[in-house]
């Protein structure tokens, strides 16, 4: 790096210091465009409470508003909750709407997996997804590997907490559950990070160290984010620290999962006999494609870089996404009597128990009769979507429908959590928690269209675990709720914290009891 441009990008660091401190000293409008540094005091003194932040602006412009960053930092943005305005960037005008090589630069530790990747690279990563969740075998390893986490994982830890009446942090053990599972269905692997003595497992806390040091990344300006990756320092050094024990722990799997495979095309040629029941993790997936493709694509897809960047990547989404919504689904259940009452109800009605009425796994053909928790799960991710934020960039100049004009390379960012609280879209109960929105006087889910509905994006993008998700919240939310009752721990603070994922700030602290027992 040139010493010019270290003086130079040292010269904003201290002046965004001192900035910093007079913002939290003095009181500012939060929409106020200042010479040079732009409205950047406005999103530093909010950003304690960003998404409330984003709605304030978001209501007050009629659902579409222009934030303008400081001249130096490129950090003007196109922030968005318009539905028509969603339906036009990720739809009828999805090309010109890109991640773009700013994105790249933010998820710099995604490297050139499915989340930072555009065109031709990103429609492979889609059919290889597509191909792989279709396949019956993954089917069965999902459906498998939930239920031994479910019943040697989750379960005796709620017992054990249950028995001697302590306090536990709900999110911490959805984290623990989502990891393990997402390490299986990715690596083959489990962690077991969710046992009794709730252990600290090293990777795990270091891909929580990388969500923040990429949320950092999203709201300072990347010349300050970059000298301190440049001198080692504050976020960058613990991004880097982080990254060097994720890349490790990912090597070794990758390693033994070749060597797994290796063994098992062996048997194969010998024709030895296998086990019954194989796992079907993408790695293996991954591997195992390679065997069919020519030289030149096999040499890419088995490099181990390549199937790096694919665990990376799919561990990063997976990991969060459920534990998020997981939360906050539980959190609206403690706070809302009647609708857990409703949820129990369904299930007595239409899932069959054991003869002694005690419960049982429930496969997935059978949790798809449920449709009351499949709203209440649906207007859990209206109100608290787990990807708060969605970003693109344009490639060229554009119009939206509502009138605002977007330059070339102009980044635009939707508000997903700013959409359910908006009366012009959900009405004006948008606010309250009400899992009969989405259920017809027939008593069948009611369709809403994924740009309004897009807590699972919308258009080309959109997610392909969606069905998984659905699947994974019923497995966990049926086996807590029949068997246990969650009572939230009392003056317990509850708010989202600073994250690219809606986590809670505070955690979920609550106590377990047997249902039917006080």
């Amino acid at each position: 790096m040139a010493i010019a441009e270290c003086l130079q990008i040292l010269a904003v660091f201290i002046f965004m210091l001192l900035l910093s401190h007079w913002i939290w000293n003095n009181e500012i409008s939060p929409v106020t465009n200042w010479p040079v540094v732009g409205m950047l005091p406005g999103l530093l003194y909010k950003a304690p409470h960003i998404h409330q932040y984003a709605t304030q602006l978001l209501k007050q412009s009629g659902g579409t508003f222009e934030f303008r960053g400081p001249w130096f930092a490129n950090m003007n943005i196109l922030l968005t909750c318009d539905p028509i305005n969603i339906r036009h960037i990720s739809t009828r005008n999805f090309l010109n709407y890109q991640k773009g090589p700013d994105y790249k630069k933010i998820f710099e530790p995604f490297g050139d997996g499915v989340l930072n990747s555009d065109f031709e690279s990103w429609k492979s990563f889609r059919r290889m997804i597509q191909s792989m969740i279709k396949d019956n075998k993954f089917q069965l390893f999902l459906e498998r590997s939930m239920r031994e986490k479910v019943t040697k994982g989750l379960i005796p830890v709620l017992q054990h907490v249950s028995r001697l009446g302590i306090a536990v942090d709900l999110q911490d053990l959805f984290q623990r559950f989502t990891f393990d599972n997402i390490c299986l269905l990715v690596l083959g692997f489990d962690p077991n990070s969710l046992s009794v003595d709730l252990p600290e497992v090293a990777y795990k806390t270091a891909f929580d160290d990388v969500e923040e040091a990429v949320f950092y990344r999203h709201i300072v300006p990347e010349s300050i984010w970059k000298l301190q990756k440049w001198l080692n320092i504050g976020q960058e050094k613990k991004l880097s620290m982080a990254m060097s024990i994720i890349d490790n722990f990912l090597e070794q799997c990758i390693s033994s999962k070749k060597e797994e495979v290796r063994r098992r095309n062996k048997a194969q040629k010998l024709q030895v006999q296998e086990k019954e029941e194989e796992d079907y993790d993408l790695i293996t997936a991954c591997i195992e494609e390679e065997e069919m493709d020519d030289e030149e694509t096999k040499s890419s897809k088995n490099s181990d870089k390549y199937l790096r960047d694919i665990g990376f990547n799919f561990i990063a989404a997976g990991k969060d996404t459920v534990n998020a919504a997981l939360t906050w689904f539980f959190w609206l259940i403690a706070t809302h009597p009647s609708v857990e009452e409703k949820i129990i109800e369904e299930i007595k009605a239409k899932l069959q128990r054991n003869e002694d009425g005690t419960w049982r796994f429930y496969n997935l053909q059978e949790l798809s009769k449920l449709v009351y928790i499949h709203g209440a799960i649906c207007e859990t991710l209206r109100l608290y979507p787990a990807v708060p934020f969605n970003h693109r960039v344009s490639v060229q100049e554009d119009t939206l429908p509502s009138g605002h004009h977007v330059e070339a390379n102009t980044r635009v960012m939707f508000s997903l959590y700013s959409m359910g609280s908006m009366e012009e879209i959900w009405g004006d109960d948008c606010l309250e928690f009400k899992p009969e929105r989405w259920i017809s006087e027939r008593g069948s889910i009611i369709h809403v269209p994924s740009y309004k509905f897009i807590a699972f994006n919308t258009g080309p993008r959109s997610c392909l675990g969606k069905d998984i998700t659905f699947i994974q919240m019923k497995i966990i939310a049926t086996s807590i709720l029949w068997n246990y009752h969650v009572k939230l721990v009392e003056d317990h603070p509850v708010a989202p914290c600073l994250s690219v994922m809606m986590h809670m700030k505070h955690g979920l602290k609550v106590r377990i009891s047997k249902r039917g027992e006080s």
